[in-house]
């Protein structure tokens, strides 16, 4: 398949081609949040926010063959996603690309309650500068999904007991712990990102569980240079 001179094909670490374009790419952050929390090779598996689709097709290098469901908003990522999902023949038919609005996804029918595995790479910020590109604005900030969407809709999705994984901000723990637990997603795990022992985190990854009792598990802080996890709390 060939893509288009602006899209590009980025390859992981067992073949899985994921093609990326103009405001729907993927950083260091999504390859650690799929690496934090992996569905087990059947689990029924949602990857939230999913833009072009990394965190799906990151499973699926790592071995995952459930039914995995990939939202996203923007029609463009999307696209990327399913033309990713093509490139790599029938072996990633099971991911399934969504073009839909989370807030408004799996409030009724047969996708409430059936998953055992969600994800989601949420927008940073809240404030402060914006892009001038609207697709960029749109997937950094916080304007059409809120911690409590995510939340919201992953506690639609998952089973009980079933898990979410999300990345953010330190600055914005203490939001995300909140939006949590009053959708009845428990925290369970935390991990901690930085570029250096001395430095401070720029990222942390979480697990919650859905109705399920407090306590928190903090593991090793995950140190990363140039991309790459060293040290003893890599993954």
């Amino acid at each position: 398949m060939k893509s288009p001179i602006s899209h590009r094909a980025e390859v992981l670490d067992h073949g899985t081609r994921v093609i990326t374009g103009p405001g729907a790419t993927f950083g260091t952050d999504a390859l650690l949040l799929a690496r934090f929390v992996q569905p087990r090779r059947q689990d029924p598996a949602a990857d939230l926010c999913s833009g072009c689709g990394i965190v799906a097709l990151a499973w699926h290098d790592a071995g995952h063959r459930g039914d995995c469901t990939a939202v996203e908003i923007d029609p463009a990522a999307s696209a990327l996603c399913g033309a990713s999902v093509a490139a790599n023949g029938p072996d990633a038919a099971h991911i399934h690309p969504v073009l839909a609005d989370l807030r408004r996804y799996a409030c009724s029918g047969p996708e409430k309650g059936r998953y055992a595995v969600a994800a989601c790479n949420p927008p940073y910020f809240t404030g402060g500068c914006r892009s001038t590109d609207p697709r960029r604005a749109a997937a950094r900030h916080a304007d059409l999904c809120t911690m409590a969407d995510v939340a919201a809709c992953a506690a639609r999705l998952l089973r009980s007991g079933g898990r979410l994984a999300l990345c953010q901000r330190p600055e914005q723990m203490a939001a995300v712990f909140a939006a949590l637990c009053a959708a009845g997603l428990e925290p369970k795990r935390i991990q901690l990102v930085r570029s250096a022992q001395d430095k401070a985190p720029w990222l942390f990854l979480l697990e919650a569980q859905k109705g399920r009792s407090p306590g928190l598990r903090w593991e090793p802080d995950l140190l990363v240079r140039g991309g790459v996890p060293y040290g003893p709390g890599r993954t």
